[in-house]
């Protein structure tokens, strides 16, 4: 299946190589893996969530920043123990940032991520934690952190490299919330 995907996404990559991320309805759409797969051949509201009031007004609204993605992991030569802010990094939470560009403990949402389908089946909000630096992350680039080791990435690979629209929602205090009380 990964050899598929891998085929898939380097097909997409030479199609449509310049400009703008691609919209994740549109990627979903045109991925006959996705489309036929067995885990997800009865759950449609899930590749196109029904979005809050919240979420879709940062999505019709002009984004605060673009910036190119990469991604880590724990594990395996990624990251090791905790965050910047001395917090444990939270899967698909957690991001990097230049504090110059985006501060620490800003909340942000990222509409590309919306909609996503996490290995554990879950689908992504677009919310994440401005809680890490790193030595490479200078100006408008983002490190996502994506879990324990490198098969924790797959979720967010057609992102690695590419631009993604980024606004501020706000502020947090102490550590990343964890998935339970995210979004909230």
């Amino acid at each position: 299946m990964f050899d598929t995907l891998a085929a898939l996404a380097m097909l997409w990559a030479a199609a449509f190589s310049a400009g703008d991320p691609v919209p994740y309805e549109t990627v979903v759409a045109a991925d006959p893996v996705v489309a036929v797969s067995s885990d997800n051949a009865n759950d449609g509201e899930a590749v196109a969530p029904e979005l809050t009031a919240e979420q879709a007004a940062l999505m019709a609204e002009d984004p605060d920043w673009s910036a190119k993605a990469s991604l880590y992991h724990a594990g395996g030569g990624g990251a090791t123990g905790n965050d910047s802010l001395g917090c444990r990094p939270i899967p698909m939470r957690t991001l990097a940032t230049d504090p110059r560009v985006i501060p620490r403990r800003t909340k942000l949402f990222i509409r590309e991520t919306v909609g996503m389908r996490m290995q554990d089946g879950t689908i992504h909000d677009g919310y994440w934690y401005a809680s890490d630096t790193g030595g490479a992350i200078r100006g408008q680039r983002v490190d996502l952190y994506t879990g324990h080791g490198r098969g924790s990435m797959q979720p967010v690979l057609r992102f690695n490299q590419r631009n993604l629209t980024i606004t501020e929602v706000g502020r947090f205090d102490g550590c990343p919330p964890a998935w339970e009380s995210a979004s909230n």
